[in-house]
């Protein structure tokens, strides 16, 4: 069996900021980036690559971040690992002089999940699968072996968490067979950033009306006049009915919130995403009860399975939004889709930015194979941007994710863009930069 003997890290980023591609209220500017790292194996044709996802500057923080935590699997063996994900999960949480800086949250969180995130990707191809085809074969009992459980007792104990994989095995070849013939239905938000123009906002609303996408939303959040002006465009286009979210990126206080989101309810809209700011739990169920029925979305930057646990404890959501690099890995987010199910709240996965796409729908696949299965209340984020860049880049049909096959987590790029892309040594940042 394969032995990891060593890790590669790459600041990784793009200019998105020439384009506005990924502009909000929030980020006006962003470069889409990339924290990756790859473990190394004595079988030279077998490695584990993630990323963590970043705006830009601060990219090599979350860098150095990995490069402290990466050491701790170094010298495990991929069967070891895997037999030992739980354990290993624990350990990268638990070094006392960094948590210090930050326990269960921020870029040393994030860097476990990178660490975790790689795991994931080694064992996948060791096995020859993709990760939700191996997350879906595994036992219940596998399954919660692999969960931290810290923290979250008091709203999902593992003897839960047992029961509700145990009440779903049942249904998963079946399940795994729709997932096969027909993916998982997507929602976009590439019409809708902020810096766009009103014309090429309406020119990309037709274009994903004509792909086949049954939602889309659309940032908001800098001047209510600003968004009466463009959702009255869009409603004319796509008419009255067809569903249409909002994503404030946390720039309003709750009272600012609550007002805005009223004053918008003409446009039946489907939810209003990231009201305020992510941390702040009793705020987003104070804006939840004031703007019902309008339902609330949020998760992309909740740090950890606490957040999540509490946003479901006070009914702070209707929609929960999980990132594949914002919390510690795979590990945690299994967490958090048990932890829905049992609170009845769809997982609607946030996406874009660089490989979150290709990351996070495989979470959302073994929560349709393995956990919830198909239903309605479901539908993953899809921007349309970068995805040439990586081996396996997702693929979208009639507005739908198709399951990936290639074996892994679909993280790893192509070593000819990190050449490219590489901050700041890279040929791109050295020469058509200027």
């Amino acid at each position: 069996m394969a032995t990891i003997t060593g890790f590669e890290t790459f600041d990784i980023r793009f200019p998105t900021s020439k384009m506005l591609d990924g502009s909000d209220a929030m980020n006006q500017d962003p470069d889409y980036s990339a924290g990756y790292l790859r473990l190394n194996c004595d079988d030279k044709s077998l490695h584990g690559d993630s990323l963590v996802f970043t705006i830009g500057r601060g990219n090599d923080v979350q860098i150095a971040a990995i490069e402290m935590l990466a050491p701790k699997v170094v010298g495990l063996t991929v069967d070891q690992a895997f037999k030992e994900i739980g354990r290993i999960t624990r350990e990268l949480s638990a070094d006392s002089q960094i948590r210090w800086l930050g326990p269960d949250y921020g870029v040393f969180h994030m860097a476990a999940g990178a660490v975790l995130n790689a795991l994931w990707d080694l064992f996948a191809k060791a096995k020859g699968v993709p990760l939700w085809k191996l997350l879906s074969d595994m036992s219940p009992e596998e399954i919660v072996a692999a969960i931290d459980f810290r923290y979250i007792s008091d709203a999902l104990t593992p003897a839960e968490a047992l029961e509700i994989l145990k009440k779903a095995e049942s249904a998963k070849a079946e399940n795994e067979k729709i997932l096969r013939a027909k993916g998982l239905p997507a929602y976009t938000t590439s019409p809708g950033w902020l810096g766009y123009t009103d014309e090429k906002m309406l020119a990309l609303t037709q274009e994903a009306l004509n792909d086949g996408f049954g939602l889309i939303k659309y940032k908001c959040g800098q001047s209510v006049a600003d968004d009466r002006r463009r959702l009255t465009k869009v409603r004319e286009l796509v008419g009255p009915t067809f569903p249409i979210a909002i994503d404030a990126n946390q720039v309003w206080d709750v009272d600012v919130a609550i007002s805005w989101i009223n004053e918008l309810k003409e446009f039946d809209l489907h939810w209003v995403e990231e009201p305020t700011s992510p941390n702040d739990v009793l705020g987003h169920a104070r804006i939840a009860a004031a703007v019902a029925p309008t339902k609330i979305a949020t998760g992309e930057m909740a740090s950890s399975r606490i957040i999540f646990k509490q946003l479901l404890q006070s009914k702070g959501f209707s929609i929960m939004q999980i990132d594949a690099t914002r919390v510690a890995g795979v590990n945690e987010n299994l967490a958090n889709i048990l932890m829905a199910a049992k609170f009845g709240v769809p997982v609607c996965p946030h996406a874009g930015g660089v490989g979150l796409c290709e990351m996070v729908s495989h979470l959302a696949m073994w929560d349709a194979v393995a956990v919830t299965g198909h239903h309605s209340r479901r539908v993953v984020e899809f921007v349309d941007h970068l995805h040439q860049h990586f081996l396996d880049p997702v693929k979208i049909e009639g507005g739908c994710y198709i399951a990936p096959l290639v074996p892994g987590a679909s993280a790893q790029m192509h070593q000819a863009s990190i050449d490219e892309y590489v901050f700041p040594s890279g040929s791109y940042w050295k020469n058509e930069a200027k």
